[in-house]
């Protein structure tokens, strides 16, 4: 279920690396040395966003993919 959560991928200048934001998961982010680095952290951070959310008895949105916007 994780692998299908759309990711946006971008280079931070202040943070001088790579960030994957998760926008159907709030607040869940990675970073990395490289793009492919981020990504592969976000596998780990979107897995103990479920963990957690279901810890707190929270609902865990399901995988939309890629969001559309008008």
């Amino acid at each position: 279920m994780m692998n299908r959560y759309e990711r946006i991928v971008y280079w931070s200048e202040d943070d001088q690396k790579w960030i994957v934001e998760v926008p159907e998961l709030a607040g869940c982010m990675s970073d990395g040395k490289t793009p492919q680095e981020a990504i592969d952290n976000s596998d780990l951070v979107i897995a103990e966003w479920i963990e957690t959310a279901k810890l707190l008895g929270r609902d865990i949105p399901v995988p939309k993919g890629r969001l559309i916007f008008a």
